[in-house]
């Protein structure tokens, strides 16, 4: 890790002091000592996961033991035993919360938070066209700057309920800066055949890998399209790969223009290439996946290769409509999870908004269930990307909670008889913030506050390095 880079980011987003917390007997927090390692999340009135076979549950009233980082027990509430715990939180003060599983983001581009506004982008008539646009502003983008986006982005994704995101951009640094400071869990992908730094190559992965074995982000391997690689970078990048076992990402079939491109260049369809290189495997994670043919549907399916669905994103450039039904009768629902993309390709960074799009977007053939959407958030979105430690509250997984308030209008009125009814509300009118969110058995969010990241210093350094990117850009248009 760069420490001088890491101290200046640091020093401009975090606090100069501890941040205010919430004391008084009004106060879900009892703190007994300030550098804690037990946690007791305690009186739940409702708390949502799923099992061990997928199925979705609902448990009322029940307590959560947590030491160090990892779920230890799940129990109910009367069963707890009067035990010392370096700090308590009661979610049965105050109206209550709602407790799930951290949310999972499988598709996203942290760095270009900064880039939010920048109307050149957001208004064009299609992908293509955005794409065009897009290196004018990036190029005039310095690696402080995406490193500020990439906090700009995480915390946003924080206060809506994700905790782990797969970032798939061009620099390692600015992403792992970010992932450190705000402890978010990421998947740092780093393209290897990308339009804004050229100098990226496989071998700079191997680099990486040698350079950050302690790194917080984890390392893996993106290309932006298929038909952007040499034949020569995608051989590199499968023996990589099968050496050390990561993770490689790719926009696949996002639009008509790409797989027409990719069979122009390359003779054959995008899962063929992944075939011949030795990529169609659950090592695998393709974002988009609209124009593929029903055949590759099922090889897709049958090689277990991780799906990232962007409904907004692919509504808003007019890419297509993902065959999600296709996908689901060929067996793949487990592997498919969602994403929030860019933030020049949807409105904010609200994981349950994608899961609401995505349940507009297929009602007219069949409707997703709210449970299923619930799955794509948590379940799948740690299956694709092999975090099997993740995505369910249980013993033995990481302490990665979302608190929700439940006296709250994304909440009430709800059918006290069917607490499910309390998923359907969340996904369709949400929107709402965290009240709390816990990453790794420790608080990020308390009390709807950011507790690394001073906000209004980073919304004032983000909006000052925005207007110099700006000016910039219009510099070297003239």
């Amino acid at each position: 890790m760069r420490t001088k880079f890491f101290k200046q980011i640091e020093q401009d987003v975090s606090f100069s002091a501890d941040p205010q917390r919430e004391k008084g007997r009004r106060s879900r927090y009892i703190v007994n000592k300030s550098k804690y390692r037990t946690v007791l999340v305690r009186n739940i009135p409702f708390l949502f996961t799923c099992d061990k076979y997928d199925k979705l549950q609902y448990l009322v009233n029940h307590s959560i033991v947590i030491k160090d980082d990892v779920i230890a027990d799940v129990i109910p509430s009367s069963k707890i035993k009067k035990r010392d715990f370096d700090l308590v939180y009661d979610a049965g003060k105050r109206g209550g919360a709602v407790v799930m599983p951290g949310l999972i983001n499988a598709h996203a581009h942290p760095p270009m938070y900064l880039l939010r506004s920048s109307m050149d982008l957001d208004e064009g008539e299609s992908i293509h066209e955005t794409l065009a646009n897009l290196p004018l502003w990036e190029r005039e983008m310095t690696q402080r700057d995406f490193a500020l986006g990439a906090i700009g982005d995480l915390t946003e994704q924080q206060k809506f309920g994700a905790t782990t995101t797969f970032s798939h951009y061009n620099f390692f640094h600015p992403v792992e800066c970010a992932s450190r400071l705000t402890k978010h869990n990421v998947i740092n992908g780093i393209s290897v055949a990308t339009h804004v730094s050229t100098k990226n190559s496989p071998e700079l992965i191997e680099k990486l890998l040698a350079e950050n074995k302690n790194s917080h982000s984890k390392l893996a391997m993106t290309v932006h399209y298929l038909h952007k690689a040499k034949p020569s970078v995608l051989k590199k990048i499968s023996a990589i790969i099968k050496r050390n076992n990561l993770l490689f990402s790719c926009h696949m079939a996002e639009s008509r223009e790409v797989v027409e491109e990719t069979l122009k260049k390359y003779g054959m369809a995008e899962v063929d290439i992944l075939e011949k290189y030795n990529l169609l495997n659950n090592n695998t994670l393709v974002s988009h996946a609209i124009h593929v043919k029903e055949k590759d549907i099922k090889r897709l399916v049958e090689a277990k290769v991780g799906i990232a669905h962007l409904p907004t994103s692919n509504r808003i450039h007019k890419s297509g409509t993902f065959p999600f039904w296709d996908y689901h009768e060929a067996g793949g629902f487990k592997t498919i999870a969602l994403g929030t993309d860019s933030v020049i390709s949807k409105s904010r960074l609200d994981i349950l908004t994608e899961a609401y799009r995505a349940r507009t977007t297929h009602l007219y053939v069949r409707t997703i269930k709210f449970g299923s959407l619930f799955k794509m958030m948590t379940v799948n979105g740690a299956r694709v990307l092999h975090m099997n430690d993740r995505g369910r509250i249980a013993p033995g997984f990481k302490a990665d909670l979302v608190f929700w308030k439940l006296k709250d209008r994304s909440f009430i009125p709800y059918d006290k008889h069917n607490p499910f009814t309390l998923l359907g509300n969340i996904t369709t009118h949400s929107g709402r913030t965290v009240r709390d969110l816990m990453i790794n058995g420790k608080f990020v969010i308390k009390n709807r506050k950011h507790q690394l990241v001073d906000e209004s210093k980073l919304l004032n350094v983000l909006q000052n390095r925005h207007m110099r990117m700006r000016r910039r850009v219009e510099e070297g248009r003239e």
